[in-house]
């Protein structure tokens, strides 16, 4: 591939959409990216037309007609295909950067280690579903359960987002356990913005620079 793809990873709250808005900005103007690429920000599950419509499903459909675990793995699993071949691996292939809100490291964290699917099981339909797609880069940031529950306070939440400090606690611990097997970047979420918008800085500029 052509491209770079680069992902950021982490329980709610942890601030990936504001990071994510100043990469977008930024990287455009680094001198890392050559002159002829474009910069796409794209999110998971929802990147593509089907997957504004599974995204509903996934998140805005609480109680009885909530999908269940084994259900709501394959929706993701349908999501990212989709994704996969629609947006990130035509863009990647004519030499585009993509940045994605999520990645296939939030489902192994959220249905594996939060929902307790088998995690080869996961792992498999992954294979599948990415087509042999990894990205470049990507960054875990990391804040604490209680900070990311702080954080979400006055703000309505989703399906997901509702299942409260337990699911969160093992989802957070996932995410930390994939970032070390995968050897992701992790930055410390609960400082403030500027020091995590400074220290993503740093760590592109190292990693992609020559690259």
């Amino acid at each position: 591939m052509k491209g770079k793809f680069l992902v950021l990873e982490g329980i709610d709250g942890c601030g990936k959409t504001t990071q994510i808005n100043h990469i977008s900005k930024w990287l455009p103007k680094s001198g890392l990216m050559p002159k002829d690429a474009k910069l796409h920000i794209t999110r998971e599950p929802g990147g593509t037309l089907l997957g504004k419509a599974l995204r509903d499903l996934l998140l805005n459909n609480p109680g009885i007609n909530s999908p269940d675990p084994l259900t709501e793995l394959l929706l993701y699993a349908a999501d990212r295909a989709q994704h996969i071949n629609q947006i990130i691996k035509p863009k990647l292939k004519s030499g585009d950067w993509v940045i994605s809100d999520r990645f296939c490291g939030s489902t192994l964290a959220y249905q594996g280690f939060g929902r307790g699917i088998n995690v080869n099981l996961i792992k498999s339909l992954e294979k599948i579903a990415t087509d042999g797609i990894n990205p470049d880069l990507t960054f875990l940031l990391k804040i604490s359960v209680s900070n990311s529950i702080k954080r979400r306070s006055n703000k309505s939440k989703d399906r997901i987002e509702s299942e409260g400090e337990v699911f969160l606690s093992k989802v957070a611990l996932g995410f930390h356990e994939i970032a070390r097997d995968k050897k992701w970047l992790t930055i410390e979420g609960d400082q403030e913005e500027k020091l995590v918008s400074r220290e993503i800085e740093t760590q592109l500029r190292f990693f992609l620079k020559d690259k």
